[in-house]
């Protein structure tokens, strides 16, 4: 099993910076990929970022590509989303999440989720 936490989510006027960050605790080795969920309410949960064990491989919803930047460090176990720019549209709760094969659709682990709040 996998635990996953997350940290950092808040209130921010529109054009302003949060960054996210997604430690892992338990069998990390499963934790091979990691990424980012969202869901907003009264919507379905949707892929936000995903990144590979090395870094090397990374993707991003449409809306969010040139805007948001998702990291790891594999040390610490932790993932993080850096995301600037912030629209009232990314207003949701944002998911980290884990998988040993793939990020997208259906991963295995999941944190609690953190509440991001872009409003002025």
């Amino acid at each position: 099993q996998v635990q996953l936490v997350e940290s950092g989510g808040g209130l921010v006027q529109p054009g302003g910076s949060l960054r996210l960050s997604c430690t892992a605790s338990g069998r990390t080795s499963d934790a091979q990929i990691m990424g980012w969920y969202r869901q907003a309410p009264g919507k379905e949960r949707e892929f936000v970022a995903g990144i590979n064990y090395n870094g090397g491989h990374t993707n991003y919803r449409r809306s969010v590509k040139d805007r948001f930047i998702i990291s790891r460090d594999n040390a610490k176990n932790t993932v993080d989303l850096q995301m600037n720019n912030l629209k009232p549209e990314d207003t949701a709760v944002y998911y980290c999440a884990a998988d040993r094969y793939a990020i997208s659709p259906s991963p295995e682990y999941w944190g609690q989720g953190t509440q991001v709040t872009v409003s002025s």
